[in-house]
This record gives structure tokens, sequence and C-alpha cells, in this order.
């Protein structure tokens, strides 16, 4: 009987509800548990997933990703089976990262580290992120974390997501060539889709300002890279994610002008893993309780 758990921390199984029984995976190495008896799995974050090891789980029930996003799982997923995501685990982390990389990119901060390096003194005045319109591309609980780190920096935010929501002030993605000329700064963290796939190509960042800034904490291919190389400093871009990604030593992002990276790391703060862990604890509850589980973004049935 598929009737124990697999999670990535000790905590979890300590804090487990009686009855509840299972072994610890971190995603490094081979797991030592059974997994003909795994029922629900806690996917490890990080870099390995191991999202193929739920094809070797024949009396798999639920899956709980500690991601945003799901799409990858899919491709593994046996039919029948739940599928949760880490749907608000990230909020903070990733906006907390986001405003910094507005901040570094307006403020020209990796220029001031290069200076210090050299004991160079030539100091010059910046952009501002006050007064600037940041367009926040696929306007959820990210962007909302994000709105309200930007708000208190006195800056005028333009939402926009999939579909329109006109109470809320949020425009729907039609719209979005009809915004993008009157933003100087505009910020992705909408998950990767076939429809969001290249989000902002060519014709999207032609519409920006000259100097303009895209920040992409969503997932790579959003923004066409292609695209952006194009512009050849044109328009700015910081970017934590990239396509491709892990980004090759000799691929030209890496020197293209105007152009700050960082690896893909906004979501894994400390602020993310005790928020994690507590929110794997009151799923497991859920799970001993035959209660709904949480954050279901494909239904087992």
């Amino acid at each position: 009987m598929a009737d124990r758990v697999l999670v990535p921390w000790a905590q979890n199984l300590e804090n487990a509800p009686a009855g509840i029984a299972g072994d610890v995976f971190a995603g490094d190495g081979e797991p030592a548990a059974d997994l003909s008896r795994v029922g629900f799995y806690v996917v490890p974050y990080g870099r390995g997933q191991r999202l193929e090891l739920m094809e070797h789980m024949p009396g798999l029930r639920a899956v709980q990703l500690l991601t945003a996003g799901y799409e990858r799982a899919l491709d593994h997923l046996p039919p029948g089976v739940e599928l949760c995501n880490g749907r608000g685990l990230h909020d903070a982390s990733t906006a907390e990262h986001a405003l910094a990389l507005v901040l570094a990119a307006q403020r020209e901060l990796p220029r001031w580290a290069g200076d210090q390096a050299a004991h160079r003194w030539e100091p010059h005045y910046t952009r501002s992120l006050a007064d600037s319109r940041v367009l926040i591309a696929g306007y959820g609980s990210i962007g909302e974390a994000l709105e309200a780190r930007l708000v208190p920096n006195e800056c005028d935010v333009v939402r926009v997501a999939r579909t329109a929501r006109p109470e809320q002030g949020v425009h729907g993605i039609g719209k979005l060539h009809d915004l993008l000329p009157g933003a100087s700064i505009v910020v992705l963290t909408a998950p990767h889709t076939p429809e969001t796939e290249g989000l902002i190509g060519a014709a999207e960042l032609a519409l920006l300002p000259d100097d303009a800034l895209v920040v992409n904490v969503g997932r790579g291919p959003l923004l066409d890279t292609a695209a952006l190389l194009a512009e050849k400093g044109r328009v700015r871009a910081a970017l934590d994610v990239t396509d491709p990604e892990p980004l090759p030593a000799g691929h030209p992002l890496w020197e293209a002008p105007g152009v700050y990276i960082t690896p893909h790391v906004a979501g894994g703060s400390d602020t993310f893993y005790p928020r994690a862990r507590r929110f794997v604890d009151e799923q497991l509850r859920r799970w001993a309780a035959g209660e709904p589980l949480a954050n279901v973004v494909r239904s087992g049935d």
C-alpha cells in the first residue's frame, strides 16, 4: 500500500500528524525510500527537483511542488495524480529581488561596485525609481507583493494580467501594446506557458522608450533573448532568469550593454524556507485529515 510520504525536510516528519510516516529526500543522490510505497511526494526545491521520480511511484496520489511554476512537472505527472504548486511561498522573496534589480539598474550599483574594486572615484548622477511608471506584466500574487514595495518608492504602477480585472485596475494582456510606450520599467512576473512565451519580443521592445528597463523574474522564455540583444543597449535589462538557462559561459548576453544578470536566485532567499516548511506541514495535516489540499493546479480526478 502506498501510505508513505517523501518530503525534503526532517522537520516535516517530526511535525507530521499521527499516522503519517515517510522518508526525507532533499534532491541529492538517490532516495533511500521505497518509491513503490510513496503516496505523497513533496518535490525538493532547487536544481535537484527529480521530477522523473514520479514515474516510479505506482501508488502516488498527490505531488506538492515548492515552485509556483508547474509546467515542467506535467510531463512526469502520472494520470490521476493531484498536483499542487507553491503559489505564495516565493512572493516576498521574489518581489524583494525584483525591487533590488530595479534599484540596482536605475542607480547603477554594478558600476559603483566596479569602481570600488578599481579604487576609482568618478561620481555622476543616475536614473531614479521615483516618478517612474512601472508596468507589471503577469499581475498575480508576486505582482501584488512587488507593488506593495514599489508604491512607497513614489512610482506609478500599471497592472497587466492575462485577463482584465477592471474592478482591481488590472488591464488585460490585449492592452499591452497600448501601455508599453508609457512605461519606463517593465517587470515580468508571469509563468511560462505557450501564451506567455515571447511575451516581450522585438515588436514589444520597439514600443518601449529609449533607456527603458525590462526586469525578468518570471521565466526566461517570457523575454526574447535575440530581440533584446538586437536592441544593443537602447533598452536595458535586469534578468534573474534567462533563455537559455543556465546561461552558457560564452553567451553574448553576459556582455550585452545595459544588461545585469543574477543566476535565478530571486525566489530562494532565507525568507522562503521557513514558509515552505510550514506550508508542507499544513499540507500533511490536510492529507492526514482527508481535507482538500491547498494550491491544487491539476485535479487527480
